[in-house]
């Protein structure tokens, strides 16, 4: 009987433990599994004394998930850094012209000025704009030689309505992944995820993985900057 209850007093303090070291905070852990391996050494059957290796290989997983909590307590506050670093490099950005990869556009009236680069020479490249009620609309690009082409997307002179238009080109070789859009930075802001989420003219909310360039401030925003600080 005296065997019994020392080998389940043994049991019962080891389960304990094992417990404690998944719930309790670090210093707690380490505090309450020094009391309870004690209690364990002392209860412990004297006709069948535990293995001293168990007792090791506790402490032993005891500083294993010590070390993992302080890693991860680690990495999230060097993730929560690097997102501060982030959002503050890109707020000093706001008012300049950004290059964003892009397969959607707003229009607004405002003519965009946008950009594909051509593996090689193409004889027909057409842009693709389609609008939320499913109709297309064809810019015609002409033959374009290799590398970065430059053109604009004129929403009044091609009579399209404000709004959201997903945007593909086709050249003579084939469909191209996407186009690169030169838009505004209007803002930055963190989403409820805790993201980074940038707004720019003629294009919405894209993610900081999209920028592919940072083309400084156009005239329209130096003047205006200028005009602000004169006030």
């Amino acid at each position: 009987m005296l065997t019994n209850n020392l080998n389940g007093a043994n049991n019962q303090a080891a389960g304990n433990a094992n417990t404690v070291v998944g719930q309790a905070p670090a210093s707690e852990t380490a505090d309450m599994f020094t009391k309870l391996l004690v209690a364990q050494i002392r209860n412990q059957d004297p006709l069948e004394p535990s293995d001293p290796s168990q007792f090791v290989n506790q402490l032993s997983q005891l500083s294993q998930t010590e070390a993992m909590q302080s890693l991860a307590k680690l990495n999230s506050t060097s993730a929560s850094v690097l997102e501060s670093i982030q959002t503050l490099a890109l707020g000093a950005q706001v008012g300049s012209d950004i290059t964003v990869k892009t397969h959607s556009v707003r229009l607004d009236g405002t003519p965009l000025k946008a950009s594909i680069t051509l593996p090689a020479a193409s004889a027909t490249n057409t842009v693709t704009l389609t609008g939320s009620d499913g109709v297309k609309h064809d810019v015609q690009l002409g033959s374009r030689g290799s590398g970065p082409q430059t053109f604009s997307i004129d929403p009044v002179a091609l009579g399209l309505a404000p709004g959201k238009y997903d945007i593909k080109v086709q050249t003579s070789a084939g469909a191209l992944d996407a186009i690169e859009v030169i838009g505004r930075l209007d803002s930055v802001r963190m989403s409820a995820g805790g993201g980074v989420v940038l707004k720019v003219a003629g294009i919405g909310d894209v993610a900081p993985s999209s920028v592919t360039g940072f083309n400084g401030k156009s005239g329209a925003s130096l003047a205006a900057a200028n005009s602000s600080t004169a006030n």
